[in-house]
């Protein structure tokens, strides 16, 4: 290549090497910042054709950008095409190493500060250390209000939670008081239904002891008048056999007696 021959840097190496006063700067400027240094030949200039098709390939490069890279592979229009194809591969890629260095480090303080919110603290001081933390670890703006969106997304839900938490206790307070004064109502009247039953059993028992002491003196009676004709049996018994042993004929009683 000609650059090569002039015991120069070739052009895509100076573009591909990152300049640190302009680690981000377009393929475009790049190419406008180095057409002002003075040449040290004059090739001939490419051919029109070479520089439309280019122009077409790459619509967002600069006119004199694709001379030049044209220039540099000996207006060779398939080298050409690849060295810029490479070139704006590389280019690409490193925008998105350094945009997926700056998320990561975002989404990592992000997931740490959503790990520590998996054990929510337990008071307002706690959460007044945490928000304060979080917002001396954050790395930029946009990180800090992604910390502060979910610290106080977290102390909202935390809050929620506590308030759903306090109304299910009293409502279910309320369910356990309601259902102690059924309980106290159940047992006073069961109490009274005791007593009532109790006070007619024993007028119940009262009763059957009187019917018992009536039996009892029934049954000293019968047995007395048992006793009394059991003994006027006997007496009949004694006089028919004095009578029959007093009878002159045999076999023949007394009218009276018999």
């Amino acid at each position: 290549m000609s650059a090569m021959v002039c015991g120069k840097r070739s052009f895509f190496e100076d573009l591909q090497s990152p300049s640190p006063t302009s680690p981000s700067t377009p393929v475009s400027k790049k190419l406008r910042c180095s057409s002002t240094s003075p040449r040290r030949f004059s090739p001939p200039p490419p051919a029109a054709a070479s520089i439309d098709h280019l122009r077409a390939l790459f619509p967002d490069v600069d006119c004199q950008f694709l001379e030049k890279a044209l220039e540099e592979c000996g207006n060779d229009l398939d080298v050409a095409v690849k060295r810029l194809h490479e070139l704006h591969l590389s280019h690409a890629q490193g925008k998105s190493v350094s945009a997926s260095e700056a998320d990561g480090e975002m989404d990592g303080g992000i997931v740490n500060t959503a790990f520590v919110l998996n054990n929510p603290p337990a008071d307002g001081t706690e959460w007044v250390e945490l928000f304060v933390r979080e917002m001396m670890t954050a790395t930029s703006t946009d990180d800090a209000r992604a910390r502060a969106t979910i610290v106080l997304e977290s102390l909202e839900k935390s809050i929620s939670a506590s308030a759903s938490a306090e109304a299910a206790f009293q409502k279910e307070n309320m369910m356990l008081k309601e259902q102690i004064e059924l309980i106290l109502r159940d047992n006073i009247i069961l109490k009274r239904l005791v007593a009532i039953q109790h006070e007619r059993q024993k007028e119940h028992n009262d009763d059957r002891i009187q019917e018992v002491q009536q039996l009892k003196q029934l049954i000293a009676q019968y047995q007395e008048q048992l006793r009394t004709l059991e003994v006027n049996n006997y007496s009949l018994k004694m006089h028919l056999q004095q009578a029959q042993q007093c009878n002159s004929i045999p076999g023949h009683f007394h009218p009276d007696v018999f």
